[in-house]
């Protein structure tokens, strides 16, 4: 299923933008109620179609979200990007529950975003096929931040002192290390501390 850019529903995106905790300048307080009811299953659509999902666990109660970046009120609201993060809980068939918040970004009535936390586990929709594992983040980071440098594939790997083969793999997404962390760095002018956090290696890493 693609997640992205599929269609809200309003009475969806009423139940996304409800904030009766949130006070905004020249918006009624408290708002009108809507229908929260909306959401489970919103919620329970998009990840059961996630091929990996565990079909016996439901979203079963939802609360009113909080908002994480909402752009200019004042932008046209078609084009305005808002994300927010609901809370609530997850159950089984078995009567087990956990915590749950889901992170849904969207603009306008399109999906952007769907991020999912139950108990301590995050999870999302899969960027890679099935049996095969996920591309590392910094490989879209890398790819972005040589194209605004104008850097092309064959001069990052001769300055670097890597192959052109390395920088391909790793501009698609294959686990950095921290050499390469350190020889990237100083082609995109940026410090070693910077690409490291950027690579998830500022845990001490040595490798």
């Amino acid at each position: 299923m693609e997640t992205a850019n599929r269609a809200l529903t309003a009475d969806v995106i009423a139940a996304l933008r409800y904030w009766p905790g949130v006070i905004w300048g020249g918006q009624k307080n408290p708002p009108d109620p809507v229908d929260m009811t909306v959401l489970p299953p919103f919620f329970n659509e998009v990840l059961q179609k996630l091929p990996w999902w565990n079909r016996d666990w439901k979203v079963d109660r939802v609360q009113p979200g909080l908002p994480a970046e909402t752009g200019d009120h004042r932008c046209d609201p078609a084009v305005r990007f808002t994300e927010v993060s609901i809370p609530g809980t997850v159950a089984s068939g078995n009567g087990e529950s956990l915590p749950f918040v889901a992170k849904v970004g969207f603009t306008g009535d399109r999906l952007i975003r769907f991020q999912v936390k139950i108990g301590d586990v995050v999870i999302g929709p899969a960027a890679a096929p099935a049996g095969r594992s996920e591309p590392h983040p910094f490989g879209r980071m890398l790819t972005g931040l040589m194209d605004l440098r104008g850097i092309p594939v064959r001069e990052m790997a001769r300055a670097a002192g890597l192959s052109m083969s390395t920088i391909h793999m790793l501009r698609r997404g294959h686990n950095p290390i921290l050499l390469q962390a350190r020889l990237i760095a100083g082609i995109l002018d940026m410090s070693e501390a910077d690409v490291r956090v950027i690579a998830g290696l500022d845990d001490g890493s040595t490798q």
